[in-house]
């Protein structure tokens, strides 16, 4: 980057000084970085409904076993009364 200043002086004494201001073009990256970054939150959404579906698969899993061991429990305890009676 160069600057650059000229300075031209009139017949009549006056100065004008103009200053030249030399800067590199902008880069157009920003559309890349925008579809990249899109990219990435499409990825990252994928991933947390494939979390999110595995975490109610479990749940799910959990609640059926936990109705089956208080089924077996009901089961037992029924059992036990016959037992006594």
């Amino acid at each position: 980057m160069a600057d650059e200043i000229h300075t031209t002086r009139d017949p009549d004494g006056t100065t004008h000084t103009t200053t030249v201001i030399d800067r590199e073009p902008r880069r157009g990256g920003g559309g890349i970085g925008m579809i990249v970054l899109l990219i990435i939150v499409v990825v990252a959404g994928f991933f947390a409904f494939q979390f999110l579906g595995n975490e109610k698969a479990e749940t799910g899993a959990i609640t059926e076993a936990a109705q089956k061991v208080g089924d077996a429990a009901q089961d037992v305890g029924d059992a036990a009364q016959k037992a006594v009676e």
